[in-house]
């Protein structure tokens, strides 16, 4: 099981990474570099999912990705369209800071039927964004507003809440393409507090951003645009 590799890691101290594909970037002859890169980076699991992707070609994405590559793909999705059978499971969202009901609960109901005629492995995550200096594509689609990121125990406080609900994972998230990362403090402030596996992504453009996460608690960090930009960023 997916999870329960993550929560070996946690206890064992071993860091993660995952590669987040975003689908609308991703074209389907070119794959086979994409791919390539991929297994040459230190990734432990692919992500796939984006904010306004509407699922054209993301079973074929998967396949090819699945064909080329021998890591784990985890669904990350912006609503039910992204949902694919052939990936091997899914961060079941739950948008903990902000207040639309559609991310809260909606998306989640519309997605039973779906997930129900799947074998994914079903991982429920508290999702929290974090203000990051600009605003993000999470935050005009979810039509929310950012956790501000002094308030630092307000945002530890809300990741918590999130695991006493039954959240398996907590992912702070700056946002795709954030002008800056989530703070250390925020990192360290919310590890600190919740004994379940926490990701971290958004904002991050280097290796030394990535060694500092892990540094302030993030049992996996989630690289997107850094990787979208430049597939040799870990050369």
């Amino acid at each position: 099981m997916l999870y329960d590799q993550i929560v070996k890691a946690k206890k064992q101290g071993e860091k993660l990474l995952a590669i987040l594909i975003d689908p609308d970037k991703v074209v389907l002859e070119t794959i086979s570099v994409l791919a390539g890169k991929i297994r040459q980076s230190p990734a432990t699991y692919i992500f796939v999912g984006g904010s306004s992707f509407e699922g054209n070609h993301l079973d074929e994405i998967i396949i090819r990705l699945k064909e080329k590559t021998n890591l784990p793909i985890l669904l990350f999705p912006g609503n039910p369209s992204q949902i694919s059978a052939e990936a091997d499971g899914i961060l079941f969202l739950q948008l903990l800071s902000g207040r639309n009901p559609d991310f809260l609960i909606e998306h989640q109901i519309n997605a039973v039927p779906i997930l129900e005629n799947t074998k994914l492995e079903i991982i429920s995550t508290g999702y929290l964004l974090i203000e990051s200096g600009n605003e993000t594509a999470v935050e005009r689609v979810s039509q929310t507003k950012p956790l501000s990121k002094d308030n630092i125990n307000y945002i530890s406080q809300t990741a918590k809440a999130g695991e006493f609900i039954g959240n398996k994972l907590i992912y702070l998230e700056a946002g795709s393409g954030a002008q800056n990362a989530v703070p250390l403090e925020v990192i360290q402030n919310v590890s600190e507090r919740i004994s379940v596996p926490l990701l971290v992504g958004g904002g991050i453009r280097s290796k030394k951003q990535i060694e500092d996460a892990y540094k302030a608690g993030a049992d996996l960090v989630v690289i997107g645009t850094a990787f979208e930009n430049d597939i040799n960023f870990f050369d």
